[in-house]
């Protein structure tokens, strides 16, 4: 499978919450925006899956893990990784580090639509050939 994926983020105080750490649920949001990084470094982007083929990516699920907190002004780093690209799904493993510090890890299953009916679908086949190659 493809080689792990890094991508670097700031905390900033829109992500703390009351207690000055990192709600809980924006590592979703941290985690969004890797695997969309991750896809835009491979070749491929959501925006023309949109238009041209009709093809959208959406959650199926995510499983997290929380190990130790983010504060204010950490820098992260985001580890994705391909656990296994299917016909018409891609599962992630995801992971959130300050340094050597491991924060956050994360199952996450995407799945492919086919946006008029919302319905599964097959991934495109030259978004899997570069999802492959990345």
């Amino acid at each position: 499978m493809p080689s792990a994926f890094d991508w670097t983020v700031r905390v900033y105080y829109e992500d703390t919450d009351a207690g000055g750490i990192v709600f809980y649920a924006n590592y979703l949001k941290f985690f969004e925006r890797a695997r969309t990084e991750w896809l835009r470094a491979a070749g491929v982007g959501q925006q023309e899956l949109l238009e041209t083929m009709g093809a959208a990516f959406v959650v199926k699920s995510v499983s997290l893990d929380y190990h130790a907190p983010a504060r204010l002004d950490d820098v992260l780093t985001i580890r994705t990784t391909v656990e296994k690209l299917g016909r018409a799904s891609v599962q992630f493993a995801q992971q959130a580090w300050k340094g050597d510090l491991l924060l956050t890890s994360a199952s996450v299953k995407v799945g492919c639509v086919d946006t008029a009916t919302m319905r599964p679908r097959s991934l495109p086949d030259e978004a899997a050939d570069k999802m492959r190659a990345a």
